[in-house]
């Protein structure tokens, strides 16, 4: 198979210069082979997420996943590269008393379902996403079942 034509760019660690460089904040915990760990503010997920979809070629976002780690919530983004194979892992906490962060269905509209299923077994709060209504729960649901904090009936 002749690989010189597949396209090679950017590479693990081109992401993480290209990222520190123009986003301080950002902090490449890891990479191994064809990933890439980083952690933003919540207050820069949009803007990060814009400059790698326009110039880094990430043109998918498989997952939009929440995690609760009792203090605080983490929003977490994996995107992917299809010319490269390369992924990039984007988390960025979320305190427990403010549970907001901007959407990125402007970006990548597929996004849309994950964002509506974190806020409603998580309750974070996709600020500017076009729906945020429940998925699978009942309307009058007031609680968010994936918190660490919801006990089903009959626990004590």
């Amino acid at each position: 198979m002749d690989t010189s034509a597949v396209y090679q760019k950017p590479t693990e660690e081109e992401v993480k210069t290209l990222l520190t460089e123009r986003f301080p904040e950002v902090e490449v915990t890891g990479t191994e082979a064809r990933r890439v760990f980083a952690k933003l503010p919540r207050e820069k997920v949009r803007e990060v997420c814009q400059y790698i979809h326009d110039n880094l070629s990430f043109e998918h976002c498989s997952t939009v996943i929440g995690v609760d780690y009792v203090d605080h919530l983490t929003v977490v983004y994996h995107l992917s590269n299809y010319w490269n194979g390369l992924m990039i892992e984007l988390s960025a906490d979320i305190p427990n008393d403010d549970p907001h962060v901007d959407s990125v269905t402007c970006i990548w509209e597929g996004v849309n379902w994950h964002e509506r299923e974190t806020w409603e077994l998580f309750g974070i709060v996709f600020d500017g996403h076009p729906k945020l209504e429940r998925l699978l729960t009942p309307q009058t649901y007031e609680f968010f079942p994936f918190r660490k904090s919801y006990k089903l009936r009959g626990q004590e």
